[in-house]
């Protein structure tokens, strides 16, 4: 893997998934390099219990690093590291 990909923590009905998904295939758009894999939490117990109240969560792959709800544009391109 890249060091732009990343796992987004989700699950369906989610309003603010969707906000935080837009915002991401935006930067998508500027930059190939990002790979994301979206995860629906609801098929695992561990991790509804670990993001259920968090969600939408973006992790890191790589380094584990984590960015949780609330985030902006700007907020998520410092986190994947975009430069504009």
């Amino acid at each position: 893997m890249s060091k732009y990909d990343i796992l987004f923590y989700t699950t369906s009905g989610c309003h603010l998934c969707e906000t935080a998904l837009l915002m991401v295939n935006s930067l998508q758009e500027k930059s190939t390099s990002i790979s994301i894999k979206l995860i629906d939490i609801s098929s695992d117990p561990l991790l509804v219990e670990k993001y259920g109240v968090r969600i939408p969560v973006l992790r890191h792959f790589d380094l584990g690093k984590e960015l949780g709800w609330p985030f902006d544009e700007d907020a998520l391109a410092k986190f994947i590291k975009i430069d504009d």
